[in-house]
């Protein structure tokens, strides 16, 4: 089992996003404590109302994981999760390249197709498009990084003999796909290499427009179906999932066999990376959470 940190999401409109403390420090702190990743979410510019209402802020993951980048020499860097359909394809394929290279091959493109209608609206894309978009682009990266001259006839684009240069230190670089919908799993089995299943509650799911996984039976199930869909591929996909526990985020310290049992019964599922996360605090509180879970779950195997 690995562990990915996710920097704390600030929710409404008081808190600043960065109030968890830098995102380079926290990250080498991360990298010290143990932890395989470190990650970041995208909302470019999403609506007041929603943000009132609870939902979250969030930095240029691109920007500021290449800090994470700098001030690290081991972890793994997710985007959790970049919207595709907001960027021509290959301005996405250039952003992830340049990151790769600059982290020496650390870099984990985890994409979904987006939720949120205002920002749509405001970045000028066909929230209806949103899926041919998405199944656009994943024909597109892997040509951009091969660093090879290509043409490519797309919905609102021509690429005519284009080529891209510098290639990704990885080949290809990690794609992790984001959504619980049938569409979104047949996507992870044909061309990606992780699924990322989401969770939390019925609403949650009917908010973010995907499909609800009421219990870890039902992912498992929906994780062997993967695999099968994957045929040879299937041992070669990892599993990505948030704790559901909203506890271990404020005491990791507190109920430690109950948090054990249930990263053990995650992995008996089938997934293979947790994603955790401090609730959002202030720097000192987020950094004693990185080393209070890295002491008492990674050190310690778990």
């Amino acid at each position: 089992m690995k562990f990915i940190l996710q920097y704390p999401q600030a929710n409404g409109l008081e808190r600043d996003m960065l109030d968890a403390g830098d995102v380079g420090e926290m990250a080498a702190a991360a990298e010290k404590a143990g932890f395989d990743g470190f990650s970041l979410t995208e909302h470019p510019i999403p609506g007041a109302r929603w943000l009132a209402h609870g939902g979250h802020q969030s930095v240029d993951p691109f920007v500021a994981l290449a800090f994470a980048a700098a001030a690290t020499k081991r972890l793994r860097l997710l985007t959790y999760l970049a919207v595709v359909p907001y960027r021509n394809p290959f301005l996405l394929a250039k952003a992830s390249a340049t990151l790769d290279r600059m982290s020496s091959g650390r870099f984990v493109l985890g994409v979904g197709s987006g939720y949120h209608k205002t920002e749509f609206h405001a970045l000028g894309v066909d929230f209806e498009e949103r899926n041919a978009l998405f199944d656009e682009a994943l024909d597109v990266l892997p040509l951009a990084w091969s660093g090879e001259a290509f043409s490519f006839k797309g919905r609102h684009f021509e690429a005519r003999n284009v080529i891209q240069l510098p290639r990704p230190t990885q080949r290809p670089i990690p794609i992790w796909i984001g959504g619980n919908s049938k569409l979104a799993r047949r996507r992870v089995a044909r061309a990606a290499q992780a699924w990322m299943p989401m969770g939390g509650t019925e609403e949650l799911a009917k908010t973010t427009r995907t499909a609800h996984i009421g219990s870890l039976d039902v992912l498992r199930d929906m994780i062997a179906e993967v695999k099968d869909m994957a045929g040879e591929r299937a041992g070669a996909l990892d599993f990505v999932a948030q704790y559901p526990d909203p506890d271990l985020s404020t005491s990791p310290t507190r109920d430690v066999a109950r948090h054990r049992d249930a990263f053990a019964r995650q992995a008996q599922a089938g997934i293979t990376w947790i994603v955790v996360g401090a609730s959002h605090a202030a720097p000192e509180r987020h950094r004693a959470f990185i080393e209070e879970f890295g002491a008492t779950y990674i050190a310690a195997g778990g």
